[in-house]
């Protein structure tokens, strides 16, 4: 956007902002500290102009908005501690793939593209037996319950509109062929089988539904997801931290999009690699 574009943008704000608050020029200056004639030329429609910094702060005071928001650089409209409460959230969840909040999240993105850093392997590709394995100690989840969530996400994700991007350590997916980690205790026949069904299902669904593995000496993740422009969400442990001002999305997308340039198996040769590792187990 060029200097006038955003000048323009910033006079349709300023204006809403005043129709909001039921304020004329003559309110907004005396609440900002500015003359009457500095607000009729920042309202002017026929020379758009953009405050200075210091006229900026003290106009976003006076209507209780955000600086960002007028200029266009935001989506949120409210002061900074507002903003803060409405662009990051903090959702509580039990240790289960699928929770309502995710389901929630995969619903509002329906026709936009997810991108995915599971925190182990990805859930939508698990074998009932593996999902049976992971969540055998569970006390606030069942396994019956984890394995119906992930049902409910492969059905969303089934959908024509539907497009899933996964990145995930190659080191990861290799270290679960060895049984090593959490998986230690998986028999060999059903990490195998899984190995398989993950290949196949790659296979079957590319390119829909992609995974990237990048190297975990190269490049280092947290779990996340990306749920179109709208949502990223953090996974803590037992909480999501969700953001959803527009900034802190792309900054997510940017970090999945870096994993990606820099995997070391390409998403169309992930299902070959899956079904070769499994060929390893004998």
């Amino acid at each position: 956007m060029d200097k006038r574009d955003r000048a323009v943008l910033f006079r349709e704000r300023l204006s809403d902002a005043l129709r909001s608050r039921d304020m004329n020029r003559s309110d907004l200056a005396r609440g900002a500290g500015l003359d009457r004639s500095t607000v009729s030329q920042l309202l002017s429609e026929d020379a758009p102009r953009l405050p200075n910094g210091q006229a900026l702060a003290a106009i976003a005071t006076a209507l209780s908005v955000s600086s960002d928001w007028l200029l266009g650089l935001s989506t949120h409209r409210g002061a900074a501690a507002e903003i803060l409460d409405q662009a990051v959230q903090v959702a509580e969840t039990e240790r289960h793939p699928v929770d309502e909040h995710l389901l929630a999240w995969y619903r509002d993105a329906v026709g936009a593209k997810i991108r995915h850093v599971p925190a182990n392997l990805p859930d939508v590709l698990k074998t009932e037996a593996v999902l049976a394995f992971e969540y055998s100690g569970e006390t606030l989840r069942t396994a019956d319950q984890a394995i119906t969530g992930t049902r409910d996400q492969r059905a969303l994700l089934s959908r024509a509109e539907s497009d899933m991007e996964i990145a995930l350590s190659k080191e990861a997916l290799e270290g679960f062929a060895r049984g090593e980690g959490m998986w230690q205790g998986l028999p060999v026949d059903l990490r195998r089988e899984q190995l398989e069904v993950m290949g196949l299902t790659l296979s079957e669904l590319y390119p829909s539904l992609r995974l990237h593995l990048f190297g975990a000496t190269d490049r280092f993740s947290a779990p996340f997801t990306v749920f179109g422009q709208k949502w990223a969400a953090l996974y803590l442990g037992q909480r999501y931290l969700a953001f959803s001002n527009t900034r802190h999305v792309q900054l997510f997308a940017s970090h999945f999009d870096d994993l990606v340039r820099h995997a070391v198996i390409r998403s169309h040769e992930a299902g070959d690699f899956a079904v070769r590792l499994a060929g390893q187990l004998g």
